[in-house]
């Protein structure tokens, strides 16, 4: 199939199926609406379209770029029929997503020159972010990896406490102290401890406040500081959590947290129940930053890497 080639395996290609099951159904919904009674696409299909991807959660900017690939191409091939669009709309959005997701990544993969690979977690409180910590602890684990976790949200109990539940699920160790806590002291102790075990991976949850962007910045400016008197470098990672059912109010957590520190990966989560799935196309596009981990249900195993080709299909639902 080209740039669509079928890389999942098949149990993996079914759940996200399933999971992008409404959105789906609710784009093609909208699509079949813009073009009905059309047998070309002009202006007022594209208009349509417009209004479709916008309502779909793409994002206005995303939306206008989409149209202005496709309007290019309408004007170069001169006739161009409606039942050609869903394909063509297909290859751009591919097409934007290939700018910013350079490469498939490799299965729950780390560089083998970085030990350990300290992963920093931040988003919002609610955005499903210590369930993702939880859901990369048992892939890395799965793939032999020696993993500790951090509790760096030091200002609820119930963040503390539900961590500590997926590392004893994962059977991960999890270091901690009392709420209330200097999330930077936790960070230090978890790497330092990390080091003393020889682990693989480490990754550092983090407090999910935006009421003030200054203190947030502050914090985590600290956190990386004091990781880095521990271990050159770290975080090797920024993992930003979204939650995708949210749609526009994504683009608006993405954008405070880009502000507030260096963010160099999206996870978008609870994919599987809402519509609103257009969001990890717009997000991925405006911020350049790549979608490394979609959630595409409530299961251990249904984090998935972020693959471009396979989310494009199960959108567009070929088979």
């Amino acid at each position: 199939m080209g740039l669509f080639k079928k890389i999942f395996s098949s149990e993996k290609k079914e759940t996200l199926d399933k999971g992008l099951e409404k959105t789906k159904t609710s784009f093609l919904s909208k699509l079949g609406k813009a073009v009905a009674g059309k047998s070309k696409v002009d202006a007022e299909v594209l208009d349509n379209l417009e209004e479709v991807l916008v309502s779909s959660d793409v994002g206005v900017d995303t939306t206008l770029k989409i149209i202005d690939r496709i309007e290019a191409r309408v004007s170069e091939d001169k006739y161009m029929g409606t039942d050609e669009l869903n394909t063509i709309l297909r290859e751009e959005i591919a097409g934007l997503l290939s700018q910013t997701n350079v490469a498939d990544e490799i299965e729950y993969s780390i560089p083998d020159d970085k030990k350990p690979y300290v992963i920093m977690v931040v988003g919002v409180n609610g955005v499903g972010k210590t369930t993702t910590i939880g859901k990369l602890a048992y892939q890395f684990k799965k793939k032999g990896l020696k993993v500790v976790l951090g509790a760096g949200d030091t200002f609820r109990a119930a963040a503390i406490d539900q961590l500590q539940v997926w590392a004893d699920r994962v059977g991960v160790p999890v270091i901690k102290q009392s709420m209330g806590s200097d999330p930077a002291s936790v960070a230090f102790d978890t790497l330092s401890s990390a080091v003393t075990q020889n682990a693989d991976v480490v990754i550092i949850d983090t407090a999910g406040r935006l009421h003030n962007k200054v203190n947030l910045m502050n914090e985590l400016s600290k956190i990386k500081r004091v990781m880095q008197k521990v271990i050159d470098g770290t975080p090797h990672d920024v993992l930003l959590v979204l939650d995708g059912s949210t749609g526009q109010n994504a683009f608006e957590q993405a954008k405070q947290f880009t502000k507030a520190t260096e963010v160099t990966s999206l996870a978008v989560t609870k994919l599987d129940g809402t519509a609103k799935g257009g969001v990890v196309i717009g997000i991925s596009d405006q911020f350049q930053i790549p979608v490394k981990y979609i959630g595409v249900g409530e299961g251990i195993e249904d984090l998935q890497v972020f693959n471009k080709h396979e989310f494009v299909d199960s959108f567009f639902n070929i088979n």
